[in-house]
């Protein structure tokens, strides 16, 4: 895996890494210990208690009793300060407007915390490819060579083959289809290892999974989805956040939030007159 820091994180690199290399990049000096030890103290106190919250890939570990070792905190940016400097990084904003246009939005923003003897996940894609299981339920000839996801991981704990770093199979982009059996991830898969404050920056079409967690610490990391303008976003993060959030949000955040793309619009109401085109 290839890795950067915030001053070689060049985004042409990156992209080409993303696209026609191994589909995953680490970045480490992006965010201050301080930081780090900000968002970790309040991703814990929201999850440490036992509590139910929509989660994925994680079948196997429902059936087997063990979801409640893998815990979800969700509407982050309400939650932390600190959660808007990680999503709008001025790193991640560069090399995220080369990848998926200037006006790329983000489409989550998630803590996930899973406990020593999470047993890791089911390998996957990402939305809005997840349940490319059903590829009939997609365009034909839907494929990866442009890109509808990036996807991030802020590293909150020590990230290792032991503890369950994340798993990925490299190259596995260039193909748009969901892991089977017969593909062997177990076998095939690398980790994406590092420490706390760096960031694992992956497409995610990129097969990939959190793996088990075999140590005697938690394996947390902060999750953020980036998508195109135009492709609709798995959380309504604006309807979850404070008024006054959204108020003061900097031009950078009201782009990720989509409040510079105004669609879907009731036309019927809409102002009048020509509002597209070249002219």
């Amino acid at each position: 895996m290839k890795r950067f820091t915030a001053e070689t994180a060049d985004p042409d690199v990156i992209v080409q890494e993303l696209l026609h290399g191994g589909g995953a990049v680490v970045i480490s000096g992006l965010f201050s210990d301080e930081d780090i030890a900000e968002a970790r103290a309040i991703v814990m106190q929201h999850s440490e208690h036992e509590a139910e919250k929509v989660t994925h890939f994680q079948g196997a570990a429902e059936d087997d009793g063990k979801i409640n070792l893998q815990r979800r905190v969700w509407n982050l940016l309400a939650k932390g300060d600190v959660f808007s400097r990680m999503a709008a990084h001025p790193v991640l904003m560069k090399t995220l407007r080369k990848f998926l246009g200037t006006e790329f939005i983000m489409g989550s923003i998630a803590a996930n915390r899973i406990l020593p003897g999470g047993p890791g996940q089911e390998p996957h894609v990402d939305y809005p490819y997840w349940d490319f299981h059903s590829p009939e339920t997609h365009p034909i000839g839907l494929n990866g060579s442009f890109p509808m996801n990036a996807q991030v991981s802020v590293l909150l704990d020590p990230f290792t083959k032991e503890s369950g770093a994340t798993g990925y199979v490299p190259g596995s982009q260039k193909e748009l289809r969901y892991p089977g059996p017969e593909d062997r991830f177990f076998e095939r898969c690398e980790q994406m290892t590092g420490k706390p404050g760096d960031v694992a920056l992956f497409y995610g079409v990129t097969w990939h999974c959190a793996m088990p967690n075999r140590a005697d610490h938690d394996r947390s990391a902060i999750l953020i989805q980036y998508l195109p303008k135009w492709v609709k976003p798995m959380e309504d993060m604006p309807a979850a956040l404070p008024q006054e959030f959204v108020d003061r949000a900097s031009p950078d955040m009201r782009q990720l939030l989509g409040l510079n793309y105004p669609y879907p619009e009731v036309l019927d109401t809409a102002r009048a007159g020509n509002t597209e085109g070249r002219t």
